[in-house]
């Protein structure tokens, strides 16, 4: 076994501890895909990311994502919370940064508390089906009638988003796992004046987590989803995670036709992995 530098970094806190872990290991070159199965099970956290070389020129580090049961070509919330572990363990000062990821390259930015990522393109987009819908909505627990709209935004993990008539009833779903298709993230207006203007939630138990707290992803593809539409214009927050006691904060900007996801993050643990 070798050491590795490691940091555990809390992404998208809307107050101290509020946000959803990553654990980062860096310098991750040498360690095989077996050790890093092994340890993202281990660690048990939503995600787990290992920060190697590029193999893009264009790219400042590479990354690869696994979940305790699976690796994803793509995250929001372990891309920030990395390229945050990144600049850190290298003293780097860059204000943006690029990301070599499975299916190319994402741009990253520093902001004031954290960082931003551009969202990348949607591999799935347009309206669910009828019995897309239905099966979304019977898992969910909740009448078809209650669904204002179903749309694919999978920019990788398979999301399928659905919007209710507000956050109240997404804060009131009690879903059914064993009955739940695909991944589902579900979101609903605060009224004027609420702590965000949305409140989001996501459900991925295929990947092994029933639900997650925080999600860059999800909140990518949404607002993806809002800004084409005109759902929304400009820029928008979300809370996410209050089901879970969380109590995450996700801004979405729209920058020339780009969703740009932006979240806080800051370093909780730091030290050194034996893999």
């Amino acid at each position: 076994m070798t050491q590795h530098p490691f940091r555990q970094v809390d992404v998208f806190p809307g107050s101290p501890l509020g946000g959803n872990p990553v654990a980062v290991v860096l310098d991750a070159d040498g360690v095989d895909e077996g050790a890093m199965r092994a340890f993202a099970r281990w660690t048990n956290l939503s995600e787990t990311t290992f920060v190697l070389p590029p193999t893009d020129p264009a790219a400042d580090y590479r990354l690869r994502i696994f979940t305790p049961v699976d690796e994803l070509p793509f995250a929001g919330l372990p891309t920030l919370g990395s390229a945050h572990a990144w600049a850190e363990h290298t003293g780097s000062s860059v204000v943006e940064a690029v990301q070599q990821w499975a299916a190319g390259l994402i741009r990253l930015r520093r902001t004031a508390s954290g960082w931003s990522l551009a969202a990348p393109p949607l591999i799935r987009s347009g309206a669910a089906s009828d019995e897309e819908v239905e099966a979304a909505a019977a898992s969910l627990r909740i009448d078809v009638a209650d669904v204002l709209e179903a749309e694919w935004v999978d920019n990788g993990p398979g999301w399928l988003a659905v919007r209710l008539l507000d956050a109240e009833a997404v804060l009131a779903l009690r879903p059914d796992f064993t009955a739940m298709p695909f991944p589902v993230g579900v979101v609903g207006p605060h009224a004027a004046g609420g702590p965000a203007d949305h409140e989001v939630r996501a459900f991925v138990p295929g990947l092994g987590v029933a639900e997650d707290p925080v999600t860059g992803s999800l909140n990518a593809g949404i607002a993806s989803w809002f800004f084409r539409t005109g759902l929304e214009e400009e820029s928008y927050t979300v809370r996410q995670g209050t089901a879970l006691g969380a109590d995450g904060r996700v801004g979405a900007d729209d920058d020339g036709g780009t969703a740009w996801i932006t979240g806080a993050t800051r370093t909780v643990i730091s030290g050194a992995v034996d893999l």
